[in-house]
């Protein structure tokens, strides 16, 4: 019997349960995230953008540089991986050459969002959007390029911020018609809000709880009573080593080495197990 798709495991751990899927920066964090036991994992544009190449989360990168790095995290884990392509590279044609592209690379799911180029981080002031029936020819071409059914399109709109709560819920009825499978209302700004959007679209959803941005950091529990399929935690794992990183430069520089941190860091031993490597 064949192996299950990506996509059709992303489904699949979803059918009974909310779950939590952190974003992981590279390919190693994606192997220890399974590790520890999580569903799924989420390749995030902003940690792509400013862990990969150092540039702000303003559509820098190219589908291509894309492509590359998801390869290499789809590779490392059997877990079902969310790949966020941004607006998809340009316009119906671009979005059709970006789900091939994805697809192939290992993706479980594939995000879109409804953003103008030059596009900001969800959670920034100054977003402009494009036109809703614009939105649902891409979202109809990303669904007709896929060459498995089991892809999930997850269409995001950032229309709250920029029009309010009731035209984000329009806007996503519009997508699933055009045939979304999956929702991502992007910063809403109060848990009540996170409920009205539940309430109002049919379709699985996905929470964003990024962290210092617009919307408030519901809990595991809290979504799962919503009625939420998804929680991502897109930057988590980047913020933190940065911060443990900057943590230990100037301990080098200060001391002189860096023996007192000895037990804060992976062993040899145990990175060579997450590599599953025996020397």
């Amino acid at each position: 019997m064949a192996a299950a798709s990506p996509g059709a495991l992303l489904r699949e751990v979803v059918k009974d349960a909310t779950v939590q899927v952190p974003g992981a920066p590279n390919a190693l964090a994606a192997r220890m995230a399974e590790r520890e036991g999580f569903a799924a994992v989420y390749f995030s544009g902003a940690a792509m953008s400013a862990g990969v190449m150092a540039m702000p989360d303003i559509g820098l990168f190219t589908l291509t540089e894309l492509a590359q790095q998801a390869r290499f995290v789809c590779r490392s884990t059997r877990l079902p991986v969310i790949v966020d392509a941004d607006t998809g590279f340009g316009d119906v044609d671009n979005v059709r050459r970006t789900i091939a592209e994805l697809e192939l690379a290992g993706a479980a799911a594939v995000q879109l969002e409804d953003q103008q180029l030059p596009k900001r981080c969800g959670h920034l002031s100054g977003k402009t959007l494009i036109k809703p029936d614009h939105m649902c020819e891409k979202i109809s071409a990303a669904v007709d390029a896929k060459r498995n059914n089991d892809l999930v399109i997850i269409a995001r709109t950032d229309a709250r911020a920029v029009e309010g709560l009731p035209e984000a819920i329009e806007r996503a009825q519009q997508y699933l018609a055009a045939g979304a499978d999956w929702i991502f209302p992007e910063a809403l700004q109060s848990k009540q809000e996170f409920d009205q959007f539940a309430d109002a679209i049919d379709a699985p959803l996905v929470a964003n709880m990024t962290e210092f941005g617009k919307s408030p950091l519901l809990t595991l529990d809290e979504l799962a009573q919503l009625g939420y399929a998804c929680v991502l935690y897109p930057v988590t794992l980047l913020r933190i080593a940065m911060k443990a990183m900057e943590a230990a430069l100037a301990v080098i520089g200060e001391e002189g080495s860096q023996e007192s941190m000895l037990d804060l860091m992976q062993t040899r031993e145990e990175l060579y197990d997450i590599l599953e490597y025996e020397p």
